[in-house]
Order: C-alpha cells, then structure tokens, then sequence
C-alpha cells in the first residue's frame, strides 16, 4: 500500500493552508531543506572564524547591542535573523572546543551526537509516554540498561535520562527521604508529606560535594541544616574516619542519618571520594547511599581508569553526566537506582496520559520514572555516539585528557613560578601563579588579575575557585584535542601576565 503524498496533494495542501510555509511538516520540505543549510553555515562560520575560545567582549559592551531589539517589529528574513544571530551570539560564544578552553566541566562534543540532535529537535519525541515516543522509549531504556550495566548493577536496577546533574542529585536525595520515611516510620512522604521528625533528617557529605546536594535538601523541605559536611583528607578526598564521627555525633544530638552521597570527581580537584569504604559505613548505619558521578563517570568507559571507581555498585542511586564526559550536547544526563522499586516512590498515574492499567498492560511510560513530565529523546544522541564511535572509542578520549592532565600536574610541580594545590584522579587542577619568593606579594590578587586578563583577551580560557579563602586558578582539561604544546602556551600567558603585575606593583 502506497501512502506517499503525491504533488497534486501537496499543492492542494498548500491551497487549503496558505501562509503557513513556516510548519515543520510534508508540504514545507524544500523550506526545511534550506534553512538547515544555512544553520549549517553558520556553525560552520562559528568553527571558522573563533579561532580562539572566546571573543573577550564585556557584558555591557554586548548588552548595548541589545537595546534597538523589538519582538513587535514586522517580521525579518531568515538572513537577516542569521547575521543578527551572528552578531549578538555566536561570534562571542564561548567555543568548548577549543583546545585552549580548560575552564569548566564543559566537553566538546562529537558529531554524530550532533546529527542525533537534528533529528530530536524535528521530529521533536516526547519522552513521557509510550503512545507518545514508540520506539524512543525502548532506545532510552536499552542505554539505561547499558548504563546500569556498566556501573555494575544488576538485572533489577532501572534509570531515567535528566536534565542534568543537578536533577539526578535532586531525584537522589528525593528517594533517600521518601525511601528511608517509609522504611523506618512508615510513613509515605508522596501522600502525607514531611513526617514530624523530618527537620532531624541528616544527609553527610564531603566538603567538596557539588552545590546542588545543598540546593536539594532546601528543595525538599528539609533545609539545608539538614546537610552535615565531613572533612576531606589531604588529597580532598572524604575522610571516613570523621564520616563517622560525624554520624556518630548526629545521633548523639538527637538527629536521623538518612543519607551519605559521595562524590565520584569533585568539580574543582577531580578527586575520588573512598566509594567502598563509604559504602560500608552507608551499610552499617541503615542510610541511602548516593554517588554522584556527574564527572568521574568517563571513567566508566576505559579499562585503563576504571578501577578507580570501584564500589559504585553498591550505592543505592548514581548520578551520570553524559554531557560531561561522554561529549555529549546539553542536555544528556542519567539518573540510576539499584532496585527499580524504589521509582514506585515517586510514580503519580493520571488518567489522560499514564493510567494505572498501563502498567497491567505492560506499557512503558517513562514518566513514571521522573519527575518531569515532557522531556526530550536526549538519548538518540548517545545511541548515535555509541553506535558509531564505540565504549572503546570515547574511552580513548577519556584516557588521553587524563594523560594529559598527568603531563601537566608535573610541569606546574617543577616550574617554580606555580604551587600545584592537587594531583587529580580525573583531569582537574588547581594551582596559582607565585611571584617571586624574595617579594612580598598577595597572591590572590595577583591570580584574579591573570584570570580577569585571560578572559579579556580570550585567546585561553581557565577557571578560579577558592580553597580555604585563598584564590587559585583551575585547569580541567575534558578535550582530547588539547595538546601539552597547549598547556606550555596557557601557562607561559599566565606567567607573562603574573610578571606583568609584580612588574607595575
């Protein structure tokens, strides 16, 4: 049976619908096929003419441009919305493949997942429910299950694409109250909300945890009180010795230990929190176990580095963040859990779009899984990634960026003009830039000011943090195309700029 649509159709279409050649549908296709030409010249403008990884323009500078902007003006051409685009955006974009970005956890990204994304952005999936997405839903569940694989979980586990890290934290910490109410009170947080005793609630984290555990526990009513910061040691890693101390301390003061989330590659030292040893003590004292590995999961793909990781399949959920070392498009992220269960936890069913009897009939809604309800096929792009690159293919980049990041925490520990802070498990670095030890200086000026002059300038860009009240610059290194010829170019800037400053004060 033939059910192409014919030209006599289309014209008779386009008869019946006039002025509406924007619709992305059948009758548009010649429309379609052109505008994407010229989104393609203009990313390839951007490859093209930002050859360093940021423009240097300021923020007032680029807010003037903003000023003439009328969304009620008669509509413009597509070339014109193109140059305006130019213009106000993408020559000034922060390029994350450039190979002298080493700012942020911010990965370059491989085509095919690019491709994957004109596909998700056209076809335009809904990731909720079956009748919405059909085979989108089991291409999300096979790399779920991929996934879970990998982490060494069993044939039970279960998991959902996120937005983001900061979500499958949330999603995390969710589950770890709601779990440990119901388990130890019986008490469904879902239907009753918060029970009486919930302000004692008690989450441990490492110091170096990522904000949003911080931002979750306000999030979900128990408050940031809640969060019990354990000291790391001196590789910043979380001490356990005083985990348990710290435990033992809440209990004595009357509070309820629900939770330990350790941290697998903290966003400023890349470092590895003792997965096993925290999962013992997790174990021990009856709390939910969260590893967010919104970083360190790279590691999953390599041989070489996986060990590094090991214990992660004892915690109860994981945090990964395909969008940081997979190099993948924002957004492409995951939540886990070791016991697919623990979703009924968090499963609302409405009438209109996944009623009860679905789950009798065996149809996969995804949002019973998640806490939003709309999302998109965020999948198809690491489907493509993997299908066409390979595990053993991204697992070559995760290897190099770490070699590199190894290369470099021996040049700054030898070039007396720097104090390397750590040796990371990943690819992130912490130092500063030390003037003269004969001089007196203060060296958090002197580092903001480098910071402030590589990004003015552009042709480099670095991260700052600060360590104990002290500033330090940061390296993290996520693209496998920066070289050390890269690395020696950022790091003599750095010196020129920091003799700059010694030279004029």
């Amino acid at each position: 049976m033939n059910l192409s649509i014919t030209e006599n159709e289309v014209s008779e279409r386009e008869l019946l619908f006039p002025n509406l050649e924007k619709i992305f549908c059948d009758i548009n296709i010649h429309e379609y096929q052109n505008v994407m030409q010229k989104a393609q010249e203009s990313v390839i403008a951007f490859l093209e003419e930002n050859i360093q990884p940021f423009s240097g323009v300021s923020p007032k500078e680029l807010k003037n441009q903003f000023e003439d902007i009328n969304f009620n003006d008669d509509p413009k051409s597509y070339d014109e919305v193109f140059e305006e685009v130019r213009t106000l955006y993408t020559q000034h974009a922060v390029a994350f493949h450039h190979p002298k970005y080493i700012a942020h956890l911010n990965c370059p990204v491989v085509i095919p997942a690019v491709a994957a994304e004109m596909l998700i952005s056209s076809i335009n999936s809904s990731l909720d429910t079956w009748d919405q997405s059909a085979g989108g839903t089991l291409m999300e569940r096979k790399l779920i299950e991929w996934t879970c694989s990998e982490v060494g979980y069993g044939k039970n586990s279960d998991g959902i694409f996120t937005s983001g890290g900061s979500q499958s934290n949330l999603m995390g910490m969710l589950l770890a109250r709601d779990h440990y109410a119901a388990k130890h009170f019986s008490h469904p947080v879902r239907k009753n909300g918060l029970p009486e005793n919930a302000r004692h609630f008690r989450i441990f984290v490492s110091e170096m945890s990522h904000f949003s555990i911080q931002k979750s526990a306000s999030i979900l009513g128990l408050g940031e009180q809640s969060i019990v910061k354990v000291k790391t040691d001196r590789s910043f890693r979380m001490n356990v010795v005083l985990l348990e101390d710290a435990i033992k301390k809440e209990i004595e003061s009357g509070n309820i230990p629900i939770a330990v989330v350790a941290t697998a590659g903290t966003t400023d030292f890349g470092t590895i929190d003792p997965l096993t040893a925290i999962a013992a003590m997790a174990k021990k004292y009856q709390m939910w176990l969260h590893v967010d590995a919104a970083y360190g999961c790279g590691l999953l793909l390599t041989d070489k580095y996986r060990h590094l990781i090991n214990g992660i399949e004892d915690a109860d959920s994981v945090t990964v963040d395909y969008h940081k070392s997979f190099f993948q498009p924002v957004s492409s992220s995951g939540f886990l859990v070791r016991d697919k269960n623990y979703f009924s936890l968090i499963t609302h069913y409405a009438d209109y779009l996944n009623p009860k009897d679905h789950d009798e009939d065996q149809i996969p809604n995804q949002v019973n899984k998640s806490i939003q309800t709309t999302r998109r096929f965020d999948a198809l792009k690491l489907w493509f990634t993997l299908r066409i690159i390979g595990k053993k293919g991204l697992g070559n980049y995760i290897e190099r960026i770490i070699n590199t990041a190894h290369q470099t925490a021996v040049v700054l520990e030898n070039d007396p003009y720097f104090e390397l802070l750590n040796r990371s498990d990943i690819s992130a670095l912490v130092f500063r830039y030390s003037a003269d030890p004969f001089k007196t200086f203060d060296l958090n000026r002197i580092n903001t000011f480098i910071k402030s002059r590589l990004y003015k300038q552009g042709s480099a860009l670095v991260a700052g943090t600060k360590v104990n009240g002290q500033f330090y610059l940061k390296f993290t290194i996520l693209n496998p195309l920066t070289t050390m010829e890269d690395i020696r170019t950022i790091l003599n800037t750095i010196k020129q700029y920091g003799h700059e400053y010694t030279e004029v004060n």
